[in-house]
């Protein structure tokens, strides 16, 4: 696991890292990630779990955590005789880069404020005045 902004820009990223580095993703969410993209029909739960190896709990904790994220879709299907059950597919790629563009523009200004806090601050410490309190 990477500690900074530095130890992951000295690193050689692959676009499979992006699911860990924006969104914090575990190694299985992206081992179920990876599976989603493979198929072409969506999966079930069931599908899932038979595709990692792993137990049903396991492979729905992971499908929800990229729910949550935006990463995949869920879809509801009705059964004949009554019941539904629900699939589960990757969102298509240009709008998960688009979500990803605005998430990192979004952390780009946030950052950018708190550098020139950081700037603010010890520059007013530095000339013996009180510092600047951007959240006021």
């Amino acid at each position: 696991m990477t500690d900074s902004v530095s130890e992951y820009l000295d690193q050689e990223l692959q676009c499979i890292d992006l699911l860990e580095c924006v969104h914090g993703l575990k190694e299985l969410d992206r081992t179920v990630f990876r599976l989603l993209v493979t198929v072409d029909d969506p999966l079930t739960v069931d599908d899932v779990a038979d595709g990692i190896g792993r137990d049903r709990s396991t492979a729905y904790r992971s499908i929800s955590r990229l729910l949550d994220t935006g990463f995949v879709t869920q879809e509801q299907r009705n059964y004949e005789s009554g019941g539904y059950y629900y699939v589960y597919r990757v969102r298509e790629p240009d709008a998960l880069a688009a979500d990803m563009q605005r998430l990192l523009n979004d952390w780009y200004a946030r950052t950018g404020m708190l550098i020139q806090e950081f700037e603010d601050t010890y520059e007013s410490a530095r000339d013996g005045r009180s510092p600047a309190r951007h959240d006021e």
